[in-house]
């Protein structure tokens, strides 16, 4: 998916403003399906392969995300009180979604791909650099969800 979005940048122009984004998008052109399997995947599975809308989380979680004010916790896969039109409303939401995705995006290209690339691909041809990555993903991902996660959102 990275690399997808490196495409998106370089069709909408980026070239003009860095060199990195100056490359020959026609031979990635299908690295784009990747993106329109992925919508209309997420689309069916949405819409005709889960007749139950709610999600099977830990009825822990589901109390500890209800403290820190996701109600919509364990009944949708993404947090309303996030990813609605109506919590746009709420400068704390943007400045969250835009921090989040900028350091996603850095991260992306600091380790020199995504989670899934590293975890998938590159284990599986056994490249310390990945197995690297994956472990720092993992300890990221510990130290986000048990110490900056309750500081973000405790309200």
């Amino acid at each position: 998916m990275s690399s997808n979005l490196e495409t998106f940048c370089s069709i909408g122009g980026a070239g003009k403003f860095t060199d990195y984004f100056k490359v020959d998008v026609k031979s990635k052109r299908w690295n784009l399906l990747v993106v329109l399997g992925s919508m209309i995947g997420g689309f069916l599975g949405a819409h005709w392969l889960s007749p139950n809308p709610s999600v099977d989380i830990s009825v822990k979680t589901v109390a500890k995300l209800q403290n820190l004010g996701f109600d919509s916790a364990g009944t949708a896969y993404l947090p309303t009180e996030l990813f609605s039109m109506e919590s746009l409303s709420d400068p704390k939401v943007w400045i969250i979604l835009l921090v989040a995705g900028f350091l996603v995006g850095f991260g992306t290209r600091y380790a020199g791909g995504c989670t899934s690339g590293h975890a998938i691909s590159g284990l599986s041809n056994l490249q310390r650099p990945s197995l690297i990555a994956v472990i720092g993903f993992f300890i990221g991902g510990l130290i986000m969800v048990h110490l900056l996660f309750p500081l973000i959102f405790t309200a």
